[in-house]
């Protein structure tokens, strides 16, 4: 999965009744609230705010005291469905009435914008169906019924059915009662099983017209009885797929339309139900002359208002250091928020922040605060292990092999692959398709929580390594990296900056691609689903051989079989299929015309040549060459492949703004200071966009009226800052969406410090400082962990790596942190398997990290 802007459909039909006023008292009696879904003390029924399935998020779906418990209630063509598997549209638009009630949506298959096209294609069946959901209050819950507009075809019957995902992580020590079976929840998915129509599917842990949930447990406990369609079923959807959730399914009968589905749905809710306070602060602490600004979250229905004590932590335990009232800030999403500012303690040591019966852990205030610990672990092993082409040892434990030597075979044309990948109509290079390029085996960083290359997260990476460096010149040497035995060994040192070793390594991927080509790559992947959703050591998805056929040419794909189906395997001329000795593992690399990913590894190239200038010379100098060899080159898009990245107002013109100041920056070239000048107009225009690269331009161009023209939109651009700052209590723009937004916060934590940088009498450095405290804990929701792993008292430790299936965390990487539960619930799961939320990336997501953490440390140590 991938970091990318989502474009939701809008969402399932649902139609709302209101529940009997001769409900019992201690009954939940869920109301249409101001956010249009169905609320009750202790329970909400989100009703299709949420459109992404394949995430586990969309559908019916219930927050039952404070949990989110189940979601994806929705038909679905088979029983336990994963990613690239068919999900039905919206048709028209989610409609909220007031005067009945009521809320509606009607969903349809298939969905023309993913059926075998768009980002994520996914092959869909011949089948057309087209229903409407509804849920209806009701005594103790609420019923889902489920009306089709014509019976379901003949071939269809015992396929279809009625879907409702249960979170797993909440279930592992409960036990369930469904018919007249029990059991416990299994902590992994166990057989018997057997192969279906579908795939690999376990056999049902029951059976029976009523399933109850968590029996045992009064936050949990829920009753699902099956009032009319097939009988209830409850899956693991762990079988197929490792982020599969539990499933209560029921078929859909045949020559029904109205009512085939209904159930009634009866979770317990707490009488007067109160989410505990929860005190965010710093997971990893505070410097002295930061603002340390303590947020409290209450739930909106609690009217207690205790004093905040803070604490220092001596040799004879606590000692009390203040006790003060909360500032109310107001509410935000779902709660209630206090502040408490204690900005003017700076006296060094260990604190805790305590409210009511709740403490905070021991956090530090110091001026070495951002000295250790904090950025290393990204340097020291994030970057390593992610280093394709290498073996990656770390003491006693060897992180993966040596990966992709077999690197790699030219995408076949006209291929809309599975994971967003588009080759054109033309390989725009001398390679045909199939053919191996050279070139391509060294350097680059696996990118995410998969092992595919793409071009602007190796660039952006890059190029934020190269201004840390430039900046900062972070000189830690904890890790061996030797390119020519293609080895690294963390906790070894070798005399050599591990940052510079960093910039080498992604330089010569993006060199080496360019000079095999005579263009960038779009990017390297996976040939096969199979492939692709690998986990465990990346030294075992290819032999790592080259093999070439009788005329000395790297063997060839067929171009009329090279791909047949979403999941099948290239045909190879002359070889086996994938899994045999010689057989076609190696990956693909795709090509592109694409000026924002040539923009931007012109950006990265150019200031990679002066971070290796006098390291490693002749890789400086072509990183030179190439970079303004590609600025001679770039096109104007006639299309954007990928126009969400980038503003449409904004367009081509200002994609040139960052190039053109790292080639000005690296060459003192005037025609580079020309360009910038000439889009002077185009920054006044988009300062929000990229009024920091405005501000970082003033010390490299010498023109007064050009000058006077970007710190004039500064100074307004100041002022539209100070008012989405007053937005969150958190001291800067939080806009969430259903992806995590702690990337979005780091960025706007770095633009921040180059304002900064750029225009110390404009932009002040509190707005970096609040995005290292958001991205440290000081966030939305119950969970305030560091999004770093391993970095502050508690962090991200169950992560989406490549190492995800082992319930483990890379130290250093950056998950991108709480998402929002449509419209109004943070959540940060503990849970390794939701990309949205605990996913790890290159590029801004890494870079951004290392620069704000060195940036602060510079700026508040400074004298």
């Amino acid at each position: 999965m991938k970091y990318v802007p989502l474009k939701f459909a809008a969402l399932l039909l649902v139609a709302v009744v209101p529940a009997s006023r001769s409900t019992a008292a201690t009954e939940p009696v869920l109301v249409l609230n101001d956010q249009d879904y169905l609320e009750a003390r202790g329970l909400n029924v989100m009703l299709a705010h949420d459109y992404y399935p394949e995430g586990h998020q969309g559908g019916v779906g219930v927050i039952q005291n404070g949990l989110r418990v189940a979601t994806n209630g929705d038909l679905r063509l088979s029983p336990t469905p994963g990613q690239w598997q068919p999900t039905p549209v919206v048709v028209g638009e989610r409609k909220v009435d007031r005067t009945r009630n009521e809320i509606s949506v009607r969903m349809t298959y298939p969905d023309p914008k993913k059926n075998r096209t768009g980002f994520n294609p996914v092959d869909y069946p011949d089948l057309k169906l087209s229903y409407v959901v509804k849920v209806q209050p009701a005594p103790n819950g609420f019923r889902i019924v489920v009306d089709l507009d014509e019976p379901l075809p003949r071939e269809w019957v015992g396929k279809v059915g009625f879907n409702f995902e249960l979170f797993p992580g909440y279930l592992f020590d409960k036990t369930f009662q469904i018919g007249a079976r029990t059991g416990t929840f299994p902590r992994q998915a166990d057989g018997p099983g057997g192969l279906t129509d579908s795939g690999y599917e376990l056999a049902p842990l029951g059976q029976g017209a009523k399933l109850v949930v968590a029996p045992e447990s009064d936050r949990q406990r829920m009753t699902i009885e099956a009032v009319r369609g097939g009988e209830l079923e409850l899956l693991d959807g762990r079988a197929q797929h490792t982020n599969g959730w539990f499933v209560v399914r029921a078929l859909v009968p045949a020559g029904v339309t109205a009512g085939a589905i209904e159930w009634l749905v009866s979770p317990h809710a707490i009488p007067d139900w109160l989410a505990e306070p929860v005190i965010q602060v710093s997971q990893v602490g505070y410097h002295p002359k930061q603002p340390k600004v303590a947020v409290i979250e209450l739930d909106r229905n609690d009217s207690r208002r205790h004093p905040v004590v803070l604490y220092r932590a001596t040799g004879a335990g606590l000692a009390k250091v203040r006790e003060a009232a909360a500032k109310e800030w107001g509410r935000f999403l779902r709660y209630q928020y206090l502040q408490f500012d204690f900005s003017d303690v700076t006296e060094p040591g260990l604190y805790v922040v305590g409210y009511g019966s709740q403490r905070t852990h021991a956090f530090k205030i110091d001026a070495d605060i951002f000295e250790r610990h904090v950025w290393q672990p990204t340097v020291e092993y994030f970057l390593p292990v992610q280093m394709c082409h290498m073996r990656v040892n770390d003491r006693y434990r060897v992180w993966h092999g040596l990966c992709h030597v077999d690197d790699a075979l030219m995408a076949p044309v006209s291929h809309n692959h599975f994971d967003g990948y588009r080759q054109g109509p033309s390989t725009l290079t001398q390679y045909q398709p199939g053919e191996h390029v050279p070139g391509l085996d060294r350097g680059g960083w696996h990118d995410a929580g998969d092992y595919d290359l793409r071009v602007e997260s190796q660039a952006d990476t890059v190029q934020g390594l190269a201004l840390a460096w430039e900046l900062f010149h972070p000189m830690l040497d904890n890790t061996t990296i030797d390119q020519e035995t293609r080895t690294v060994d963390i906790h070894r040192p070798d005399g050599k900056p591990d940052v510079l070793q960093q910039i080498e390594h992604g330089v010569i991927s993006i060199v080496g691609g360019y000079q095999a080509m005579g263009r960038l790559y779009r990017g390297i992947q996976d040939a096969t689903l199979k492939q692709y959703t690998h986990l465990g050591d990346a030294a075992t998805m290819t032999d790592n051989q080259v093999f070439a056929d009788r005329d000395g040419r790297a063997t060839k794909v067929l171009a009329a079989a090279a791909v047949t189906g979403l999941r099948s395997e290239p045909v190879i001329e002359g070889l086996p299929r994938l899994g045999a000795p010689g057989s076609a593992d190696d990956r693909w690399v795709f090509t592109e015309e694409n000026a924002r990913h040539e923009l931007a590894a012109i950006a990265a190239l150019a200031a990679a040549h002066r971070a290796l200038k006098g390291y490693n010379d002749p890789l400086a100098d072509d990183c030179l060459r190439i970079a303004r060899e590609l600025w001679g080159k770039v096109k104007p898009p006639r299309t954007d492949p990928d126009a969400a990245f980038i503003p449409q107002a904004a367009g081509y013109p200002l994609m040139r703004l960052e190039a053109a100041i790292e080639l000005l920056q690296s060459t003192g070239d005037r025609s580079y200071a020309d360009a910038i000048i000439e889009l002077g107009d185009e920054i006044v225009a988009h300062v929000d966009r990229v009024g920091w690269l405005g501000a970082r331009s003033l010390a490299l161009v010498q023109d007064a009226a050009y000058h006077a023209k970007i710190r004039q939109a500064l100074q307004e651009f100041r002022t539209k800052i100070d008012a989405l700052e007053k937005e969150t209590p958190y001291g800067l723009p939080y806009r969430p969406r259903i992806w995590g937004a702690g990337w979005e916060v780091q960025r706007f934590g770095v633009e921040q410090y180059f304002l900064h940088r750029g225009a110390p009498d404009i932009f002040p450095r509190d707005y970096m400082l609040h995005a290292i405290n958001f991205i440290l804990g000081v966030h939305p929701g119950s969970n305030t962990a560091s999004f770093v792993s391993g970095v502050g008292a508690k962090s991200v430790t169950t992560a989406y790596g490549v190492n995800r299936g082992d319930w483990s965390y890379i130290p250093g990487g950056v998950a991108s942190g709480t998402a929002l539960i449509r419209p109004d619930f943070p959540e940060l799961l503990e849970w390794p398997f939701l990309w949205q939320q605990t996913e790890y990336c290159l590029g801004h997501p890494t870079s951004d990290y290392v620069l704000l953490i060195l940036a602060a440390n510079d700026l508040l140590n400074k004298k």
